[in-house]
């Protein structure tokens, strides 16, 4: 009677899911209510008529209707699929779901079925004659349960569920970066085209130029130093040229290393860099719908939770062990003997395992667990005031690209303006070859400064959107993935991930297989 009555309190208090780590509480945000706001944060883009986000978050805004370029929505569609770092963090989700499973297993008892035989000698002057060797052989099933009175157990099982959900989010962090990533190197890309065409473009009309100033030189009209002059403007070019094609290629290089896989020839016809017509008007929103739009936020808390967890066990480590071991079988001198009337063997042992002296480990544990909460809390407050960080710097640009680009534009009208004037001065003997030269020079470097400016506002407002958490699902209106949802590699040989089901919560009603997106 009374062992029915332990293993009934054990299962009740198991039931419970009682452990000995601390209630958890989200620490406060340490940043602002609000982004900063006035001074370059006052002008930020309208929508344009064609183009809006009608109000809507990043996390509700598709990448299919971020982008507009039909070559580059199929270039992220294959980096979905093909890049290797996004393999990697969907296996390490994988591989955190399976400790997590193995750390779980431990709070069910274990059963496994058995066969034996055991045969021995006993010296003759120890034993009755002809009885010197026996045998024994037995078939049972043994059973073994640690009863989790002060929740180890559980403690170690809800540090692998959180270790898993972080695992899981840091996979989404990885797929939405890696949108951002494609989106960057592929706009690097068609700036590099630009820069080209300028840098051609100027190289012809310097070699104009310097073929018209050579004649003048032959023939005794113009100067050496005016053709010197000319010289180094086609000179300057065609190094840039050069420089220009190299950084172009390697761009490319490092767009195919992201998509993983080799650019296919049947890629849909792009726009160029003038014509990414992205959203300029996606809504920052408030600092704190950041802990659930961001996965790196999300992420480090669940990093918290597991050092939180970890406390629990450290300290139902200073309490009493408690496990049940028992056996159930048949024992025989002969094997056909064992499926006989009379066989039949058990045995009951029940232990308690009680820390006395361990030389301070325990305590030494417990300490380290609370330091390493300690730390968690600090990198999840890193997280929150980075991602607070890093769309403070966006709104900045993006309140800003418009204007210098406006200016940049002028300017560059300016100095084809005065680069026409000044070969007319030159050509009617008005002025030095070295005006021309000056305002050459000058024209090639606005147009340079332009597309520069251009791609850095393409590339803020990419990375804004990841930063206000967008990217994960494909078009507007989808439901959102769990994060982590299954992978499909297709042709790959890299296994389907699948999710866990999970029973167990942390507070937070957060369950694998169900996150919150």
């Amino acid at each position: 009677m009374q062992k029915h009555s332990l293993i009934a309190v054990a299962v009740a208090f198991m039931a419970a899911g009682c452990t000995m780590a601390p209630k958890y509480e989200r620490p406060e945000a340490p940043v602002s209510d609000a982004f900063p706001q006035g001074g370059v944060y006052a002008t930020q883009p309208v929508a344009s008529a064609e183009r809006t986000a009608n109000g809507q978050a990043a996390t509700d805004i598709g990448w299919r209707d971020f982008f507009v370029d039909p070559r580059l929505q199929r270039l992220i569609e294959i980096a979905q699929k093909n890049n290797r770092d996004l393999r990697v963090s969907v296996l390490n989700m994988q591989a955190a779901r399976a400790q997590y499973q193995i750390t779980r297993a431990g709070l069910m008892p274990s059963l496994n079925a058995a066969g034996s035989e055991n045969k021995t000698r006993t010296p003759s002057n120890l034993s009755l004659p002809g009885q010197e060797v026996s045998n024994q052989y037995s078939v049972g099933v043994n059973a073994s349960w640690e009863i989790d009175f002060f929740g180890r157990i559980q403690s170690l099982k809800d540090q692998a569920l959180a270790q898993y959900l972080a695992t899981a989010q840091a996979r989404k962090a990885a797929e939405i970066a890696l949108v951002s990533s494609v989106a960057d190197q592929y706009l690097t890309v068609l700036a590099y085209d630009d820069l080209l065409k300028v840098t051609q473009d100027t190289q012809k009309a310097a070699q104009d130029s310097y073929n018209i100033t050579k004649l003048q030189f032959d023939t005794g009209s113009g100067s050496e130093l005016d053709l010197r002059q000319a010289e180094t403007v086609v000179a300057q070019a065609s190094a840039n040229l050069q420089s220009q094609a190299r950084l172009r290629a390697q761009a490319e290089n490092a767009l195919v290393l992201l998509v993983g896989e080799p650019l296919p020839a049947d890629l849909p016809a792009g726009l160029p860099l003038s014509s990414q017509n992205l959203l300029t008007d996606i809504p920052a929103g408030l600092p704190s719908d950041l802990l659930t739009r961001r996965p790196d936020i999300m992420e480090a808390e669940q990093q918290l939770r597991a050092a939180n967890a970890n406390i629990g066990a450290a300290r139902a480590a200073f309490f009493p062990k408690i496990s049940l071991t028992g056996n159930f079988g048949t024992l025989s001198p002969s094997l056909g003997g064992l499926f006989k009337a009379g066989s039949a063997a058990w045995g009951f042992a029940p232990q308690i395992t009680l820390p006395i002296f361990n030389g301070g480990v325990n305590i030494a544990n417990l300490d380290l667990a609370n330091v390493q909460k300690n730390i968690q809390i600090a990198q999840y407050e890193k997280a929150i005031q980075t991602a607070f960080r890093e769309v403070a710097d966006g709104l900045a640009a993006r309140g800003t690209y418009d204007q210098q680009i406006t200016s940049l534009d002028r300017n560059r009208f300016a100095q084809q303006r005065r680069l026409d004037l000044s070969n007319l001065r030159y050509t009617n003997g008005v002025d030095s070859y070295l005006s021309v030269l000056t305002a050459q020079t000058d024209l090639y470097s606005a147009q340079q400064t332009l597309i520069t400016a251009r791609l850095q506002r393409l590339t803020n407002l990419v990375d804004l959107y990841q930063y206000l958490g967008g990217g994960w699902i494909e078009r507007a209106g989808d439901e959102p993935r769990p994060a982590d949802a299954p992978v499909d590699y297709s042709t790959t040989s890299v296994p389907v991930a699948a999710s866990a089901v999970v029973t167990a919560s942390q507070g937070s009603g957060a369950t694998a297989g169900g996150l919150a997106p």
